[in-house]
C-alpha cells in the first residue's frame, strides 16, 4: 500500500508564495515520475509541472518562471515552490506519482489534494 500526502496549501495574497509538499509512504521499491496537477472550480484538471526520477522538469506555460518542481529522493518527497502567485492559480492541487511497489510492476498514485487560494 502506497500513500501520497500533500501539504502546504492555504490562503495567500497575490504576489505571495507557497511551497507544496507531497510525501510518499508505504511499500516503495522506487519512486519514478512525480507530477503536480491542479483543478479550479468548473475547469478540467490541468498538468502544472512534472519531474522525472532523474530530475528533468517540465511546466505548463502559465507557470514557467514562477513555479519550481523538485524532489528529495531520500525522503520520497516532491515539492512545488510557487512564487508570484496570481488569483488564477487558485485551485485544488494534486500530487501524482508513478511508484514501483516492487521490482516487477508500477502504478499511478494520487494524493488527496490541497487547496490553494490566491486572493486579497
Amino acid at each position: 500500500q502506497v500513500q501520497l500526502v500533500e501539504s502546504g496549501g492555504g490562503l495567500v495574497q497575490p504576489g505571495g508564495s507557497l511551497r507544496l509538499s507531497c510525501a510518499a509512504s508505504g511499500s516503495i521499491f522506487s519512486l519514478n515520475d512525480m507530477d503536480w496537477y491542479r483543478q479550479a472550480p468548473g475547469k478540467e484538471r490541468e498538468l502544472v509541472a512534472s519531474i522525472t526520477g532523474g530530475g528533468s522538469t517540465n511546466y505548463v506555460d502559465s507557470v514557467k518562471g514562477r513555479f519550481t518542481i523538485s524532489r528529495d529522493n531520500a525522503k520520497n518527497t516532491g515539492y512545488l515552490q510557487m512564487n508570484s502567485l496570481k488569483p488564477e492559480d487558485t485551485a485544488v492541487y494534486y500530487c501524482q506519482a508513478v511508484v514501483a511497489p516492487s521490482p516487477v510492476w508500477v502504478k499511478d498514485y494520487w494524493g488527496q489534494g490541497t487547496q490553494v487560494t490566491v486572493s486579497s
